[in-house]
């Protein structure tokens, strides 16, 4: 039976079948792709004791509006895919075809005018050009194509307005943000309408408030104005926006995953259409991303090592948090006892049933010493809060989001509504984006509908803060 996520060879019938479907066309209609990539290898010092093989035997195909995310670690050779289809790279081995047109034939005269009109190039480090203002940096690529420059000015400035940029026109790139410039990028990219956008690494130099908008523009050109995307990324959490996800390792197409159509976003309570709120002062919550104190320092302390280790140590702080979460009346040496069975549940050195049996043995015997209802009823409610914990997908903040409003409506029986759900669900999604911490996220809670807040009743706020906050420390 076919399911939403489907998994094909690259260039097999299944791929072009499902991929087909979304392109977003007739059925009636045989859809053929806008880039065909065969045998593509690219190899550096070929021949030579040094030799490098950045692609080797890459076979894919890109159909018009679908959204493509290529995705794998450093060094993979995404961008050289990336930079393949653009013609910026030339290949070793093999053909790229754009629009039925072996780019790598291609003259310099044919070369500049592919780059013109046909695709469009985000780089992460913009790339814009200092000496040139804003509006002349988006002018650019419509310079040399014989149109008056009153009209590529009135282009270019509709461009700016459009992604709320056109304050800074008359300003050089050194004056402006990371956002901003990347603002500037996409309008430049899109000043002589190309129908393929190609995107490297479009937000990694910026914070996750401007991340997020700039994703959004990307979603908007793929299912408002129906231009193919393929953005290339490390970040597992832009994963949720494409329609095919190219997986590489080593040079190689591993796996393309197709998907189904995309769930709804969860309403950010903050971002409205990729947009902080106009109704609500930016300054009292925004964060460039927020970082426990504890947690910050732990970072700067052992910087180098490998988030597992980092989380490694911090199972004692969380065996202690969680505890504390959960805390019942015993003696010093029964909590000593549980609060080192805990850590050997959070190192996964025991398994729930070894837990929840140690808490109940007598201390003589190397167990906690616990009253059997209390050891059920405790471990119940780690096992819980563990298995809660695990199932946040920051790959998927939006499902995330919606499964913790129910998990802490459930569990803490406030019988919310579904519009108040769905207030709570944009304020969690804000959380999981570190758009704000967790004073901003409780203040947004406990403050009245009319200052901008959920209005919640200051105890339940503060308990559903807790509860997320142990949550989120537990999935780190």
């Amino acid at each position: 039976m076919e399911t939403d996520t489907q998994k094909a060879l690259p260039g097999s019938a299944a791929e072009g079948t499902a991929a087909a479907v979304q392109a977003k066309t007739s059925p009636e209609v045989q859809v053929k792709p806008n880039v065909v990539i065969k045998g593509l290898d690219v190899i550096y010092n070929q021949g030579k004791t040094n030799e490098v093989r950045s692609l080797e035997g890459i076979n894919l195909e890109i159909f018009p509006q679908e959204y493509v995310i290529i995705y794998g670690p450093s060094g993979c050779g995404k961008s050289t895919l990336l930079y393949s289809i653009a013609g910026l790279q030339q290949p070793t081995h093999g053909t790229v075809v754009v629009d039925q047109q072996d780019i790598n034939n291609y003259g310099k005269k044919e070369i500049a005018q592919f780059h013109r009109q046909t695709i469009g190039m985000i780089f992460q480090s913009f790339y814009l050009i200092g000496t040139l203002n804003v509006l002349e940096n988006v002018c650019l690529p419509k310079t040399f194509a014989g149109k008056i420059v009153r009209e590529i000015r009135e282009e270019a400035m509709k461009l700016l307005d459009r992604y709320h940029i056109s304050n800074q026109a008359y300003k050089f790139p050194s004056e402006l943000s990371g956002g901003q410039k990347q603002r500037v990028a996409v309008a430049r990219s899109l000043i002589n309408n190309p129908d393929i956008i190609l995107a490297d690494e479009p937000v990694g130099n910026l914070d996750s408030k401007s991340a997020h908008v700039v994703m959004t523009m990307f979603r908007e050109l793929n299912e408002v104005e129906k231009k193919t995307i393929i953005l290339v990324t490390h970040d597992p959490s832009h994963l949720q926006s494409g329609d095919k996800i190219v997986h590489m390792v080593d040079g190689k197409i591993v796996r393309i995953e197709l998907k189904g159509k995309r769930d709804p976003d969860v309403d950010s309570y903050i971002f409205r259409e990729g947009r902080v709120r106009e109704d609500m002062t930016q300054g009292a919550y925004l964060t460039r991303e927020y970082i426990p104190t504890n947690l910050r320092l732990l970072m700067q302390s052992f910087k180098g090592m490998t988030s597992d280790r980092v989380g490694n140590l911090l199972v004692p702080f969380k065996a202690q948090q969680l505890f504390s979460h959960l805390f019942f009346t015993m003696t010093n040496d029964q909590i000593e006892k549980a609060m080192k069975k805990l850590e050997n549940f959070l190192y996964f050195k025991d398994n729930f049933h070894d837990f929840f049996k140690e808490l109940d043995l007598p201390i003589e015997e190397g167990g906690a010493g616990w009253d059997k209802r209390l050891a059920k009823r405790f471990s119940d409610n780690v096992k819980q809060l563990v298995y809660q914990s695990g199932k946040i997908n920051f790959s998927d903040k939006n499902a995330s989001a919606r499964d913790l409003a129910d998990y802490v409506n459930s569990r803490l029986e406030l019988k919310f509504d579904q519009a108040t759900l769905g207030k709570l669900s944009g304020i969690i999604l804000d959380r999981l984006g570190n758009y704000i911490g967790r004073d901003e996220f409780r203040k947004l809670l406990d403050k009245p509908v009319k200052e901008h807040g959920l209005g919640f009743d200051k105890r339940v706020a503060e308990k559903i803060a807790k509860e997320i906050e142990l949550l989120l420390l537990l999935r780190y």
